[in-house]
């Protein structure tokens, strides 16, 4: 579904991204871990077309991303879930799912997959909080709303950053389920996380970054083996 090749990301004259490659298919859930700085997050926004691949391919069902504005690549079925949430705190619960809808190319409203009716039956405690302005919500709801609304666009991938930052144990269990349970759903997922220990509970897949670059891929048994990635790169 998704195929990164040797991809070279700057922050002006700084060079971030390090011939980066990776792959996903279809219903995986894969995680790109390792410590802060490395370049994870540079890796999700290269995708989504937020920071300019400069070098490499960037291929999303056999489209090229690379050279696309956000909003274009949205429409082809790629959502992103940013670090620090960006809901709209005046907004009540509802209307920060309405903003998600995506519009059609004719100019109505999407008529299949997620509808706000079915974001309430897949997120219970959303359609407690409805009403509810977005400021007033805990973290984890906060990260659960993003999360909707994102869907809300109906993306057969999405990009999530950082879910579990800055979030109380207890709740870094629940939005870990909760991603997996989206996964079950039929979306395919990569995740940016920093949460090891949550993270190959309910990942398929892993890479591992370092200065830039991928030093690591594979299952989960394999992760575990390699003592020196672990040691090196991750933070456990």
């Amino acid at each position: 579904m998704l195929e990164v090749r040797d991809v070279h990301s700057y922050y002006g004259k700084s060079h971030i991204l390090h011939g980066v490659s990776l792959r996903l298919s279809e219903g995986e859930l894969v995680c790109l871990l390792g410590r802060n700085g490395v370049g994870k997050s540079t890796t999700l926004k290269s995708i989504m077309g937020l920071v300019k691949a400069r070098e490499g391919s960037i291929r999303f069902k056999e489209q090229e991303l690379s050279g696309k504005q956000p909003f274009e690549i949205a429409r082809l079925g790629v959502g992103y879930v940013p670090e620090d949430r960006r809901i709209f705190r005046s907004l009540t619960v509802h209307e920060n799912l309405s903003i998600g809808i995506k519009r059609s190319q004719n100019g109505g409203k999407q008529g299949h997959g997620w509808t706000i009716e079915k974001i309430y039956d897949f997120f219970p405690l959303l359609k407690n909080r409805q009403n509810n302005k977005g400021g007033h919500l805990s973290g984890g709801e906060q990260q659960m709303l993003t999360v909707a609304r994102t869907l809300m666009g109906n993306p057969e991938l999405i990009l999530v950053d950082e879910p579990t930052e800055g979030l109380a144990p207890l709740i870094v269990k629940d939005v870990l389920e909760m991603l997996a349970a989206v996964r079950k759903s039929g979306v395919t997922i990569l995740m940016v996380e920093q949460n090891f220990k949550g993270a190959v509970k309910i990942a398929n897949r892993f890479y591992v970054m370092g200065k830039g670059k991928i030093v690591f891929m594979g299952s989960v048994e394999e992760l575990m083996a390699a003592e020196d990635i672990r040691r090196n790169y991750l933070e456990v």
